[in-house]
């Protein structure tokens, strides 16, 4: 490159000097007059300022030609420390910087251009995949930018919604009910017969970053709501719902931060934002590590907060909470985070999850209300799930992009992680019932199931029909409980939910055998739940008979970017 420089230089000086020798013999047979030598002289100029801007020109083209040259050098040697993995093509690109431009160079092409080695952000709309996490997900990238002269990108993503409903039996007060918490029959909630409302708050905003560095990809993320207030305020509160950092590639990664926990599972796609039956969306501090095991499989393993929520003839206590007229600290006590893991298997569109979890439960009453006596009892709660997603193409074509959808689920002491079931319930203890010399704390058996169609009409309109059912299996001493009280009252020994909806993408398009659904939804949804409490009508008088049934229709409208 020195030496092509160098000859440039050669060529432009040789220029005017040979025209000067030219005209050498002219000058020596009659001498110009001081009016020529002068426009020479312009001429000369002229000629040397054309000739800084070709050398100035070249110049640039040279360092751009050197500058692709080493990074394709850097791309080949990311490329040898890195071990080869299939990777999806990223979802968007950025133009490069064009060079200057001279009328003694052409211009250059524009190339779009990215970062060699950077992993590919993940699909916004995978109500599936415990990322999801709710209704009506984008499955748009977002809007990713290149920072100019660095190796990252920038993405924003989010979406508008707005959604109503209506309540046919007693009135829920809430934009986001779970079936543990319906009211009861014969309640004054269902006295007073259903409302209607109309909510905004969970619209969604979220940034993410993707750097290229020596140890893979660095991904960060930062994505809240409004949904941290009350449900019947008009005032939405900003909450934050992920804030973390992973970094390595495709064959491994460890992330760092509040993320969606692993045991988290959305199953069945809705139109709502409630947790319903059978579903997880909880999101916490946590450590996790990433593996590709084998093609198609991949490992997780977290180590996550813990938080021991249990329910006593008191009320329902938490790590950070107590029951309305309990002074002081919270009994529920922390040893140990929460270790889970979790394998996933996919194949041709189709997902085989497995996973499970070990936790520590412990309260301490010492130095509470709940003293005396003071005691200290700690219990194990673990708890296995699978589920699994079957493209109905694999037995025959005519069903199109259909999938049948299922998962299963058995544990004790797993009440927090089923939100929509059994908050509070990690375990019972009986704690404050009166003539207790034994003090006992107990992890809470439960089990479930939910199966569920996703049916295309057509590309741009679908439904889904779900079913879903849970059972807990509460100690003989919850009958003691004051009968009415929240303590008895939200003991459900089984829980039913069905939900039908219909859902209009009018931009939705085909994409291989899967469907994308653009950038709109608009949907309409019926959720039938039901209830039996433990212990039956018994248990709940005077506040409503021992069951609750609840009909909800509601819409929705979600708009994304």
């Amino acid at each position: 490159m020195l030496a092509f420089r160098i000859l440039c230089g050669v060529v432009l000086v040789a220029l005017p000097a040979s025209s000067a020798l030219a005209q050498a013999p002219a000058a020596s047979e009659q001498k110009p007059s001081m009016d020529e030598l002068l426009q020479r002289l312009d001429a000369l100029q002229r000629r040397a300022a054309e000739g800084d801007k070709l050398i100035s020109a070249l110049q640039h083209r040279v360092d751009e030609l050197e500058s692709r040259e080493k990074r394709a050098k850097s791309q080949a040697a990311t490329a040898r420390r890195e071990p080869a993995a299939p990777q999806k093509p990223p979802r968007t690109t950025v133009a490069s910087t064009p060079p200057v431009l001279t009328a003694a160079v052409p211009p250059s092409p524009v190339v779009a251009d990215t970062i060699p080695g950077l992993r590919p952000p993940e699909p916004m709309g995978n109500q599936y995949e415990g990322e999801g996490e709710d209704a009506l997900r984008s499955d748009l990238p977002g809007l990713s930018l290149r920072i100019p002269g660095s190796q990252s990108e920038v993405r924003f993503y989010g979406f508008a919604n707005v959604n109503g409903y209506h309540d046919f039996n007693g009135r829920n007060q809430s934009d986001a009910p779970t079936v543990q918490t319906i009211p009861l029959t014969g309640s004054p909630a269902d006295l007073q017969g259903g409302d209607t409302g109309l909510s905004a708050r969970f619209s969604r905003i979220g940034m993410d970053t993707r750097t290229a560095t020596a140890w893979g990809t660095l991904e960060t993320r930062f994505e809240g709501d409004f949904g941290g207030g009350t449900a019947a305020s008009p005032n939405a509160v900003f909450r934050l719902r992920q804030a973390w950092g992973e970094i390595g590639t495709e064959q491994f990664r460890v992330l760092v931060g509040q993320a969606n926990s692993l045991w988290n599972e959305g199953v069945y796609e809705t139109v709502n934002f409630s947790t319903n039956l059978n579903q997880s969306f909880v999101r916490q501090p946590q450590i996790r590590a990433t593996a590709a095991l084998a093609p198609g499989l991949t490992g997780h393993l977290s180590l996550e907060m813990p938080d021991t929520q249990y329910t006593s003839v008191a009320g329902v206590f938490t790590q950070i909470s107590t029951p309305s007229g309990f002074p002081g600290l919270s009994p529920a006590f922390a040893s140990l985070p929460d270790l889970l893991g979790r394998l996933e298997y996919r194949y041709d569109g189709s997902i085989l999850d497995l996973r499970g979890l070990l936790r520590d439960l412990t309260i301490r009453t010492d130095g509470t209300a709940a003293a005396p006596p003071a005691v200290k009892r700690d219990t194990v709660g673990w708890g296995v799930a699978g589920n699994g997603r079957l493209p109905m193409r694999w037995l025959s074509p005519s069903f199109g992009p259909d999938e049948l959808v299922g998962m299963a689920y058995y544990g004790q002491g797993i009440g927090r992680y089923f939100g929509g079931n059994t908050f509070g319930q990690d375990a019972l203890s009986n704690v404050g019932l009166p003539g207790i010399v034994d003090v006992t704390l107990d992890a809470l058996p439960t089990y479930g199931a939910s199966v569920g169609y996703r049916r295309f009409w057509m590309p741009q309109l679908r439904s889904n029909f779900v079913y879903s059912y849970a059972w807990q299996q509460y100690p003989s001493y919850a009958l003691f409980f004051v009968p009415g009280s929240a303590s008895a009252t939200l003991l459900n020994s089984t829980m039913q939910q069905g939900i039908v909806n219909l859902i209009w993408s009018p931009f939705a398009e085909v994409r291989g055998n899967n469907v994308g659904t653009g950038w709109l939804d608009v949907g309409l949804e019926y959720v039938y739940s039901h209830r039996d409490v433990f212990g039956g009508t018994p248990a709940t008088l005077p506040a409503g008979a021992g069951f609750a049934t609840a009909n909800r229709v509601l819409g929705s409208v979600t708009v994304r970017f």
